[in-house]
């Protein structure tokens, strides 16, 4: 028996984190029933950002141009740069208002067990930008056994060259998230960092 569309929007819906059957279901009905409208306008903006957004060729943070606002405002420092597992940790960051420097972002963490090697993450693309101009990387990555493995990772890759690798201080629980930390305990990781 062939799935209905109604069945194969609310399974379109479980890609997103959270969503579970039923809060698909909810969400499917209430468009359905209630706001076509604002569901017609939801289906045209995600195409459009699946077309249009891309990564950022110096970052990889994304992006609707080759060059995000960030690497390309002129008032951030050029020297910093801060590491990250995420896109939503770069937002975690900048609502903290206490960094000015720009950003990488990994878009993961090394994990052989899931195929995410160096090569996913832009190890070489890290280690070509760390020759020019940066005088300090910081390593904003999670507690989880994965972000300390990418961190030594990463400080092991930049131990030649001749820049500060440092680590957002603790207080950012283990196990935890960037994006689920509030902007004073952020902001205190940010100024108490240290050297690996």
């Amino acid at each position: 028996m062939q799935e209905s569309i109604i069945d194969e929007l609310k399974e379109a819906f479980r890609v997103l984190p959270g969503v579970g059957q039923k809060t698909a279901q909810r969400m499917v009905l209430h468009l359905l029933e209630r706001d076509r409208r604002g569901g017609m306008h939801l289906g045209q903006k995600i195409l459009e950002a699946m077309e249009r957004v891309g990564q950022c060729r110096m970052c990889r943070n994304l992006s609707e141009s080759d060059i995000c606002a960030i690497c390309d405002n002129a008032q951030r420092d050029h020297s910093q740069l801060c590491v990250v597992e995420s896109p939503v940790d770069v937002i975690a960051i900048e609502q903290s208002a206490s960094y000015r420097g720009c950003y990488f972002v990994l878009m993961g963490n090394l994990s052989p067990i899931d195929g995410i090697g160096p090569e996913e993450l832009g190890m070489k693309s890290l280690a070509d930008r760390c020759e020019s101009n940066i005088g300090e990387v910081i390593l904003a990555l999670g507690a989880s056994v994965e972000g300390e493995a990418t961190a030594h990772y990463i400080s092991e890759l930049l131990k030649s060259m001749s820049v500060k690798v440092t680590r957002i201080a603790r207080g950012i629980p283990i196990g935890g998230e960037l994006e689920y930390v509030d902007g004073n305990t952020l902001a205190l990781a940010l100024s108490g960092r240290k050297p690996l």
